[in-house]
């Protein structure tokens, strides 16, 4: 097998002091072994369920099945019927966070979305009145749309744009903005793929600039008491723990939250309440995610209908929507 980078090296001395434990995290991304593939019920599940279920882990959401090694849910008819939509067991962690909130949801708005899967679930947990998925990227929206299409995902919208256009026209009209930020990667090697690069320092620090602009312009978006949640599926504390720090030291209205579910899964880089999943734990590729709420309270009487103009306006952004209320 050939021998880590030292740049791995260094990221792992970074992320654990115990010699085994960097051992174990280099082994997994060296050695990576298959994952069991997940999947997110959208319409109801069939009394007989289709596919091999694993016993759900204590945190799981019971529209969510972890299914036996070997079965291939992207090729059941099911999933081409929109019953289920396939995910990663990580990207369940990242979006656990979002059943914390105790609140009913008017607008969900998810600022990084394709291909769909953080949007999916938070539309299945929350069912909001409306649902606003960006994705900057012209090239991923096909990906959105289709798996919005396919999973029927009612009440919702795609828009394009980029963050800082929606934090100047729309502030304060969300209760739940999502950012599953773009990062380096890095978790993509625990399941055999590449990501050239991913631990040299200048596209770490590229990604954290990037990401702390998104979530810089999303926390504007959020209305007061609403909520902000934060997610990578990468390692690098600058992109975690650090992008954190940075975001509460300028806006220190919003709080981090405790989510007593993954209280297991702490991480032991901060005392912020913040949660991480590393491949050799053999549940997922790894993750790490944050749940803010901004703790301003709302001064405005006409909330409602300033809100509303909001939405009037952004709705000449869509470029895709399915408005039909959920049955």
């Amino acid at each position: 097998m050939e021998k880590p980078s030292n740049l791995l090296l260094k990221v792992s001395r970074r992320l654990f002091v115990n010699l085994d434990e960097q051992e174990k995290f280099i082994e997994a991304l060296m050695n990576p072994q298959p994952f069991l593939p997940s999947i997110l019920w959208c319409q109801q599940k069939p009394e007989t369920l289709p596919l091999a279920v694993e016993t759900p882990t204590y945190w799981q959401p019971q529209f969510i099945d972890r299914l036996s090694l070997g079965e291939k849910p992207g090729q059941h008819p099911l999933h081409q019927q929109g019953y289920f939509y396939c995910l990663d067991f990580s990207s369940v962690f990242a979006a656990t966070t979002l059943l914390a909130i105790p609140q009913s949801i008017r607008l969900v708005f998810d600022m990084c979305a394709a291909p769909g899967g953080k949007s999916i679930f938070a539309w299945k947990a929350l069912q909001p009145e409306l649902l606003i998925s960006n994705e900057v990227i012209g090239k991923r929206l096909g990906m959105l749309i289709s798996n919005l299409k396919r999973c029927q995902i009612s009440s919702s919208a795609v828009v394009n744009r980029d963050s800082s256009i929606f934090a100047e026209m729309f502030p304060g009209c969300s209760n739940l903005v999502i950012v599953d930020a773009p990062c380096t990667g890095q978790s993509l090697l625990a399941k055999g793929e590449k990501a050239p690069g991913c631990f040299h320092p200048t596209a770490i620090n590229k990604s954290a600039n990037r990401q702390k602009r998104i979530i810089a312009n999303s926390a504007k978006l959020v209305s007061p008491q609403g909520y902000l949640a934060y997610m990578t599926c990468t390692y690098s504390p600058e992109e975690n723990e650090q992008v954190c720090e940075w975001f509460l030291e300028r806006f220190p209205h919003f709080q981090a939250m405790e989510i007593s579910n993954l209280s297991k899964y702490q991480s032991h880089l901060t005392t912020m309440p913040c949660y991480r999943m590393f491949p050799q734990d053999r549940l997922g590729a790894g993750a790490f995610t944050v749940m803010f709420k901004n703790t301003n309270e709302d001064e405005d009487e006409d909330e409602d209908e300033h809100k509303k103009v909001d939405l009037n306006t952004i709705s000449s952004l869509y470029i895709y929507q399915n408005l039909e209320k959920s049955s």
